[in-house]
């Protein structure tokens, strides 16, 4: 087993007049890695970000933190050279959004980026699979890209199972509306990388609802590898 539990807290749900200080606070209450959501009003409705803020971000927390950017924006190619330069280390982009996914994929290894790649609910798991091989991590949307504060969307799980089923070393990341009281089943279907927004960002206790998340994900690691 090559993966590990890794808990991504969401920064789009901090308080964006302190985003420097708010990636500094999660990294010390013990977060793996940082989600930043990117929007461009085209492929979503809502628009966030860009790489000059990345490259803020990056300058303010140093090299250490891993930010994984997911990219919800119509022309994912357009941004893979400014956010490399900005310090982006993982690009996630939805496969709803190119019609040459390998060609990305290799601009974005040849950036020494890690190569993420998404689906959103509506979109088959069985579309991704004849990319598994080429990326580092697989993204199932547990709501619609877009926007924050939904409900978590269960029937979503098979595709995690499925994915864990057929590629038993991949990252398989989940997103939107996850937290204490839904990490089970993601941790249960095969999810091993979590992003999670107001349940950690908004907590009174970031860092044990962390710990909470990890702990979940681990535990089911560990059964699964007792019974295989």
């Amino acid at each position: 087993m090559s993966y590990s539990a890794k808990i991504g807290p969401s920064i789009l749900s901090s308080d964006l007049a302190c985003l420097g200080s708010e990636c500094v606070r999660m990294m010390e209450c013990g977060a793996d890695y940082l989600h930043l959501d990117v929007m461009d009003g085209h492929f979503v409705p809502n628009i966030t970000f860009g790489h000059p803020m990345v490259e803020c971000l990056r300058n303010c927390v140093g090299p250490d933190p891993f930010f994984d950017m997911h990219m919800m924006v119509s022309r994912p190619e357009q941004w893979v050279k400014p956010m490399a330069a900005a310090g982006a280390n993982q690009y996630t982009f939805h496969l709803e959004t190119t019609t040459n996914a390998g060609n990305l994929i290799k601009e974005i290894r040849e950036s020494g980026m890690k190569v993420g790649l998404a689906i959103k609910p509506g979109t088959s798991v069985e579309e991704l699979a004849p990319w598994a091989g080429q990326i580092d991590m697989a993204l199932v949307m547990t709501v619609e890209p877009g926007f924050g504060g939904q409900k978590f969307m269960e029937d979503m799980m098979p595709k995690v199972s499925w994915l864990r089923s057929q590629f038993p070393s991949l990252d398989i990341e989940v997103d939107g509306g996850v937290g204490p009281s839904t990490i089970h089943k993601c941790a249960e279907a095969g999810a091993n990388m979590i992003v999670s927004g107001s349940a950690v960002v908004s907590s009174d206790d970031p860092r044990s609802v962390i710990t909470m998340l990890r702990t979940a994900v681990s535990e089911a690691m560990q059964k699964r590898s007792l019974d295989r």
